[in-house]
């Protein structure tokens, strides 16, 4: 069957068979509610979530909390089992080590990127987790965009806020679920205090969490494409379309390629995305036009792309093959390719990229 012809479907249709199967064996589960800012929400979410689980006979226990709590949250808390936190000399911590002798078969740890005390037996909260999760016991937690280790700097821009608290992005992508807390920005706005005239809100805060929003929906993708690819590889699937943005650059010598690969890599750090840049290996190319192809790869690897030189008969069945098998989502290609008698045979090789790689967006920069 051609690719032309598979259907294309949702991220989430995937994701929910992917649940379907998992959720038919018994094991530990990770589950992150992540906030854009703070005010969205979260904390209420997933205490509300470990509230249901219990009125359902889930054996379900509060491990760590945050201190300020408003009054909905205290009303949800005060209806679970709470493990009093760990008291040190250094300060309070949670009490692992009396969970894991508890043994739930969940536990809520709120917020995750808190640092602990010293001398604990672990650094981070985040590490924590790792050990229940690892003893058998599920997690629900929950986290701010701005405490995503790779995030913080982008964060810190828009509000300018600091932290030293962050996890790894590579604990997210290891969740098995991930729900973004997503409300207007208006009420978070509210919820914060930060209404700055009284007949509406300052255009500056409004923009600010809008982008933050943005930010957080693609990192919601990025978790939920790592999950799929976990699990087709799991099962030995071969995975058609992901649910992060995939870009394939295709440059020659004769291409527009310096635009080409700055216009991917726009794309890819707008959609936090993944980037690659390759050439087709063709024979009879001269000095200068081989000068040229290091030089593009060269700007494509400054510009965080992966770079791959393809070998192959016919370029455009090397790239098409490449497309699928990295799971690209859109093509990036020049309309000026050298005509020769496989061209004139086989037809344009434009028109034959574009019905060969039907499913993924193909974009035509001139030369």
């Amino acid at each position: 069957m051609r690719l032309s012809e598979l259907p294309r479907p949702s991220p989430e249709r995937l994701l929910k068979q992917v649940q379907a199967e998992e959720s038919k064996r018994w094991g530990a589960r990770l589950k992150i509610f992540l906030g854009y800012a703070a005010g969205v929400g979260k904390s209420y979410r997933m205490l509300d979530e470990a509230r249901r689980r219990r009125e359902r006979g889930e054996d379900v226990v509060v491990g760590a909390v945050q201190g300020c709590q408003s009054e909905d949250v205290q009303a949800l808390l005060s209806k679970l089992e709470s493990i009093p936190p760990l008291q040190t000399p250094e300060g309070a911590a949670m009490d692992v080590k009396t969970i894991l002798r508890r043994s739930p078969q969940v536990c809520v740890v709120d917020p995750l990127a808190a640092e602990n005390v010293p001398g604990g037996r672990h650094a981070h909260r985040w590490e924590d987790v790792q050990e229940l999760l690892q003893s058998g016991i599920s997690v629900l937690t929950s986290i701010n965009l701005l405490h995503v280790e790779e995030y913080r700097e982008k964060v810190q821009a828009i509000t300018g806020k600091e932290t030293t608290e962050t996890i790894p992005k590579s604990f997210l992508l290891a969740a098995d679920d991930i729900v973004i807390v997503d409300v207007p920005t208006d009420l978070c706005l509210s919820r914060l205090g930060e209404l700055l005239t009284p007949t509406g809100l300052s255009n500056s805060q409004e923009r600010k969490l809008s982008e933050l929003r943005e930010l957080a929906l693609l990192l919601t993708a990025e978790v939920v494409d790592a999950q799929l690819e976990s699990y087709v590889h799991t099962h030995g699937m071969q995975a058609v379309f992901g649910a992060q943005e995939r870009f394939l650059v295709c440059v020659t010598p004769d291409s527009n390629a310096t635009v080409m690969i700055e216009s991917g890599r726009r794309n890819k750090e707008r959609f936090q995305g993944e980037l690659y840049v390759v050439s087709v290996r063709q024979d009879g190319l001269s000095d200068e036009e081989n000068t040229k192809l290091e030089r593009y790869m060269e700007l494509a690897r400054a510009a965080g792309a992966t770079t791959e030189v393809l070998e192959g008969d016919d370029p455009i069945t090397a790239i098409a093959e490449f497309a699928l098998q990295n799971r690209i989502t859109q093509i990036f290609i020049g309309h000026r390719i050298r005509e020769n008698w496989r061209d004139r045979i086989f037809g344009d090789p434009v028109l034959r990229l574009i019905r060969t790689s039907e499913g993924m967006d193909v974009r035509v920069f001139p030369g």
